[in-house]
Order: structure tokens, then sequence, then C-alpha cells
């Protein structure tokens, strides 16, 4: 496993946490953010989304960006959140923002996608009354599996996306630079818009790229980059640094 020289493109302040756990491990990373947070402005639809917070059954808040904007909002509107209101989040980085703020905080600890928060018994519970509704906290777009999923069961379900994620500016080469640059031997990607971005920037160089090894979030994800041409595609079935250690351990190291 520790022949992976691997580039990471989380936004910076995860990077450098994956990269520190991964060292640990003996793997080397470079880093190169392909997501970049931009919070949405402030409107009057969001503030009334948050007035409205007791109506639900549910809260889901799908990315840490999510819960460190949704609470810093409902501070400065001075709104509580309900004591027995539970809320969900899809991985454990997430509900350790919100127990910050909130006891009432539950993920599933077998898997960190969207399959599993569906069939989490806490969550099943909260859906488990008249008429429920849930909100979702997230960024704009992703994790539309959820709300079809849920809608599907009779819920409704409402947004409040909280901010975009947005390229960084590089120069158009910066990409294939740092792979050749540092001998890396696969790319590792946390999200569908992460790989869109890296699709995005690799430009004329993706057919290179693209015969690298792909260490993917999902089956969506890993799906989107087949289609784009990527030749081997590994699902880790999460973004945890443990699904990345588990996938890298299973797979063989690529030849430099």
């Amino acid at each position: 496993m520790n022949g992976w020289r691997l580039l990471l493109t989380r936004p910076a302040e995860e990077s450098s946490a994956l990269a520190a756990t991964l060292a640990q491990q003996g793997i080397f990373s470079s880093s190169l953010p392909l997501l970049a947070i931009e919070a949405l402005p402030e409107t009057a639809e969001q503030c009334r989304a948050l007035t409205r917070l007791p109506q639900y059954s549910a809260v889901i808040v799908v990315s840490k960006p999510a819960a460190r904007l949704a609470l810093a909002r409902l501070s400065a509107a001075q709104i509580a959140i309900p004591e027995t209101q539970p809320w969900f989040s899809v991985g454990a980085a997430t509900a350790q923002v919100l127990r910050e703020r909130h006891p009432c905080v539950h993920y599933p600890e077998l898997g960190d996608d969207s399959e599993a928060l569906l069939a989490l018994p806490q969550f099943q519970r909260a859906l488990a009354v008249e008429m429920p509704q849930v909100l979702i906290l997230r960024g704009e777009g992703g994790r539309e599996l959820l709300a079809e999923r849920l809608r599907g069961q009779g819920v409704q379900v409402d947004y409040l996306p909280l901010y975009r994620r947005v390229l960084p500016d590089y120069p158009p080469a910066a990409l294939i630079e740092q792979v050749r640059a540092e001998r890396l031997n696969a790319l590792v990607v946390s999200s569908g818009q992460g790989f869109v971005h890296l699709h995005e920037l690799a430009g004329n160089d993706w057919p290179e790229l693209a015969r690298l090894p792909l260490f993917v979030p999902s089956p969506r994800v890993a799906e989107m980059a087949r289609a784009a041409g990527a030749h081997s595609v590994v699902d880790c079935r999460g973004a945890s640094a443990a699904a990345l250690l588990a996938a890298l351990q299973a797979q063989p190291v690529a030849d430099l």
C-alpha cells in the first residue's frame, strides 16, 4: 500500500487532514484543491426557511461547510434548534461539527453515503409521523438521491442551499504538471463536483490522466468518471479517510 502516490483534490483544510492520516500509514500524497467553498448571500427566503425549522421531522446536513454555515446563520438570527429535533449527517466529521451546538445528531457508522443514512433506524423513526417533513442543508446541487427516495416515500422535502463549490483559479497545465513532477500514480476525488472540476482542469491532458487509477466516493461518481473515459475507477463506498485506506489496501499499486 505504501507504493501509492496520490493526488488529493478536496478543499485545502480537508486535504491537509487527509494527508496527515495517509502519512501515518506511509502513503505519499500531494494536494491540489479543486473545490473552494463560497458562501451564498443571505436572502429573505433563506431566513424564512430557518425560522420554519421547528416544523421539520428531521434535518439532514450533507457536509461540514453546510454544518458550519447553518450553525452560524442560526446563531446570528438567534434561532434555537429544537432540543429534541433529530439532525442527521452522512459522515462522522459533519456530525462532530453539529454536536458543538446540538446534542441530537445521528449518522450511519457503517457507511457514509446516502443509502446508509436512509437505512439508519433513528432516521426511519423520525419519519414515522403523520405528514413527515425533512429539510436538507447543502450546497448548490448534490445528493438528489436523498430527496428522490424520500419523496417516493411520501415525505415532503425542502432544500436550503448555503454555499456553492467553485474551481480555484489555476493555470491550465497545473494539474498535469503536478502529477508529472511528483510522479503521482493515482487521483482521489471526494464528490461528483470534485470530479467535474478535475475533468475541467485536465482539459486536453485528460486522456493521459484518465489512465491513472481514480478513487471515488460512490457508485454515482464512479459512473460519471467511467462515462468520461476514466480507465480504472475504484469506488471507495464512502468519502472518509478509512474508506480510502481500505480501498487502497485492496487495490494493487499502479506502476509509475
